[in-house]
C-alpha cells in the first residue's frame, strides 16, 4: 500500500489524528508547489490588476462586508446571481479557471482575495464571499508578502477529494507589500 493510500485509510479510521499527521507529511511537497507553480499563478498580471483595482475602490464597512457576504451566499447556485457572476467572470477569473483546468485535477479550486478578504476572482464559486475571518487570508495577507498558509487535509465534499488549501500572499509588483491573497485547493492524491 503506498503512502497516499495509507494516509487516506488513516483518515477514514481516525480523522482527527490523520489531519495533523498528513498535513505535516505533505507540507514539504505543498510548500514546493506554492513556491513555484502556485506563486506564478498568484502573481499573474491579471490577478494582480484585479486585486489592485478592487483595493483602489472605497473600503467597505463591516456592515457592508456582512451584507455582501449574505448576498453572495444567497446567490450561490441561484439562477440570478450578479455578484457571483461578476467574480466568476473577467480576465482574472479566466486565468484561475485555465490554471485549474491545466492542472489535470491537482488544483480543485482557486480564488483571489483583496486587502479586506473579499473574493476578487474565483475559478468556482466559494461558499462565502468574505474570507477575511479565516486563516487563509489572515495568515497570508496579514503576515507579509512571502507568507504561505497550508491548511489541514480534509475530504472536500463537493469534489470528493482529499485536499489541502494552500494560500499565498500576493505582493505589489513595485514595492512587494501584500495587496491580497490567493487560495488553491490542492488534491493531495495528485501530488508527485
Amino acid at each position: 500500500m503506498n503512502r497516499l493510500a495509507l494516509a487516506a485509510a488513516a483518515l477514514v479510521a481516525a480523522p482527527a489524528l490523520f489531519t495533523t499527521a498528513a498535513a505535516n507529511e505533505f507540507a514539504p511537497a505543498l510548500e514546493a508547489l506554492a513556491s513555484d507553480r502556485l506563486h506564478a499563478i498568484a502573481t499573474d498580471p491579471a490577478i494582480v490588476a484585479a486585486i489592485l483595482e478592487r483595493n483602489a475602490a472605497a473600503t467597505p464597512s463591516a456592515d457592508d462586508i456582512a451584507a455582501l457576504d449574505a448576498d453572495w451566499r444567497a446567490q450561490v447556485g441561484a439562477a440570478d446571481a450578479p455578484l457571483v457572476a461578476a467574480v466568476s467572470g473577467g480576465p482574472a477569473a479566466e486565468v484561475l479557471v485555465a490554471a485549474r483546468d491545466a492542472s489535470q485535477g491537482l488544483l480543485t479550486e482557486i480564488f483571489a482575495m483583496d486587502a479586506v478578504g473579499l473574493n476578487v476572482a474565483v475559478s468556482d464559486p466559494t461558499s462565502d464571499y468574505w474570507q477575511g475571518d479565516e486563516a487563509k487570508w489572515q495568515e497570508t495577507f496579514g503576515v507579509g508578502a512571502d507568507a504561505i498558509h497550508i491548511s489541514d487535509i480534509e475530504l472536500d465534499e463537493s469534489t470528493q477529494t482529499y485536499q489541502a488549501q494552500v494560500s499565498l500572499a500576493v505582493p505589489h509588483p513595485e514595492d512587494g507589500t501584500p495587496i491580497g491573497a490567493v487560495t488553491f485547493g490542492v488534491n493531495i492524491e495528485m501530488l508527485e
